[in-house]
């Protein structure tokens, strides 16, 4: 496979306060010397004979190729990220940044602060849309090797000095500045759209279960916390349950195989939440039983083990 040099994504004569010598060297010696590093790297992996190279060749020349492409992918990210404007958002993406951030100035104030932190050193500053929770978050990168797994990035800020030496030497501050003026923010609302679209890793689907109410264990640690009235029932098999040490904090143990001999201990006016050891058949089917029985049950997403995941608290079981 060979990677194809993309055209530069800018038109560098309409950049306000960075020379045309500085981005033509930029394109030309960085992004076009990773481009090259890339495709060389690739050609020495398609020569290997893998069941004889030893692991530490293969995985110095992953290495090595990681690094190249993240450099070249993030070069061409960057070009496109600037274009001759007035500095301000869209009014789309001014209402994203509002809703993930608290305001434009906040996220500005962050982008910045984690620039600056990296002046006279190397690495980039992102800004990166996480289909996982539909939000977008500032990612630092450093050495073109970090990146949010997932995460699609939408803007891009070179900190390395080859990025603003020639014209502003080590005034990273003057660069950072010039850089936020000449944010081309329509181009960077079509990625935020195109990144939109994007949908998260595929959550457990329950096709037995589908119109069974569930209920997150934030969500249930939040009820305890508040003190909102809620029972909260241990449906994990006695088989399983004689063998563990812990229980949930305000959680009782029911076996869900007699839900006829302890279901009259229930009050039909505060809700009900059933888990078991991981949120599958067991809870869900205790709640279902509950629910046939007039309760308002529902069963928590995860079980026993996502209780613990996110550090609720337990207690011994005795």
């Amino acid at each position: 496979m060979r990677y194809e040099l993309t055209p530069i994504n800018t038109r560098p004569w309409l950049l306000n306060g960075l020379s045309l010598r500085l981005i033509e060297s930029h394109y030309e010696n960085h992004y076009g010397g990773a481009l090259r590093r890339l495709n060389a790297i690739t050609e020495q992996l398609e020569s290997l004979d893998f069941d004889k190279t030893p692991g530490y060749v293969v995985n110095s020349l992953k290495r090595e190729e990681l690094i190249a492409l993240n450099s070249t992918l993030l070069h061409e990210l960057y070009f496109a990220s600037m274009g001759f404007g007035d500095g301000r958002p869209t009014e789309m993406l001014a209402q994203k940044l509002t809703r993930d951030f608290g305001s434009v100035n906040r996220w500005r104030s962050e982008f910045v602060a984690m620039a600056t932190g990296l002046a006279g050193g190397s690495g980039w500053v992102l800004l990166v849309y996480v289909p996982r929770d539909r939000r977008l978050i500032n990612q630092y990168a450093g050495d073109h090797s970090q990146t949010t797994a997932g995460g699609i990035p939408i803007l891009a800020l070179d900190m390395y000095e080859h990025a603003y030496h020639i014209d502003f030497g080590a005034n990273a501050k003057a660069y950072i500045d010039t850089f936020q003026r000449n944010i081309d923010w329509v181009s960077t609302q079509a990625r935020y759209e195109d990144a939109s679209k994007v949908e998260a890793p595929r959550p457990l689907v329950q096709k037995e279960f589908g119109d069974l109410p569930s209920v997150g264990v934030e969500e249930v640690k939040a009820m305890l916390d508040s003190g909102e009235p809620v029972q909260i029932i241990d449906a994990r098999p006695r088989s399983y349950i004689s063998r563990q040490q812990d229980i949930m904090e305000g959680a009782v143990w029911r076996d869900p195989e007699r839900v006829d001999d302890w279901i009259g201990e229930l009050s039909k006016s505060d809700p009900v939440v059933v888990f078991c050891a991981y949120g599958f058949h067991v809870g869900c089917k205790t709640a279902i039983a509950l629910r046939e029985a007039g309760f308002d049950a529902k069963y928590m997403k995860g079980g026993h083990s996502a209780w613990k995941a996110i550090g609720g608290p337990i207690k011994l079981y005795t």
